[in-house]
């Protein structure tokens, strides 16, 4: 867990601000300590300086994709093993595979559920941390 706080640390690495800030607000009202990134690069920095305990990726973004963003991820010592999860407006099939190949243990599709997303992330986050295989 995150060592800023007793709080599950979810960090957002999402384009949209509008996106952003409706999650940020969601999940900081739940509790948790949230950290928000608005593109690929940024969301990695973060992610290795911080050490959140779950990480949400908009597939969707210029410049580097969530794929991507997550399988960078998967490469970086420290968090490896850090849930990601992909969120997407893109559910067409093959998409669940290809979040999964590219490292994430789960999808959650646009437009987000309000009232069910504190539930979504609460769920992954019981998961624990990623283990080889998963």
């Amino acid at each position: 867990m995150c060592e800023h706080s007793g709080s599950p640390t979810v960090l957002y690495i999402e384009d949209d601000l509008a996106n952003r800030i409706l999650v940020q607000r969601i999940l900081e009202a739940e509790g948790y300590r949230v950290l928000l990134a608005e593109n690929g690069p940024r969301g990695l920095e973060i992610a290795c300086q911080q050490h959140p305990d779950l990480i949400l990726v908009d597939i969707s973004m210029p410049d580097m994709d969530g794929y991507s963003v997550a399988s960078q991820l998967r490469c970086q010592e420290g968090v490896a093993d850090v849930p990601i999860v992909a969120l997407t407006a893109n559910v067409m099939k093959g998409d669940r595979e290809r979040s999964l190949e590219a490292g994430c243990c789960g999808y959650i599709q646009k437009p987000l559920d309000v009232d069910l997303l504190p539930e979504q992330v609460a769920g992954f986050l019981r998961r624990g941390p990623r283990t080889a295989g998963a």
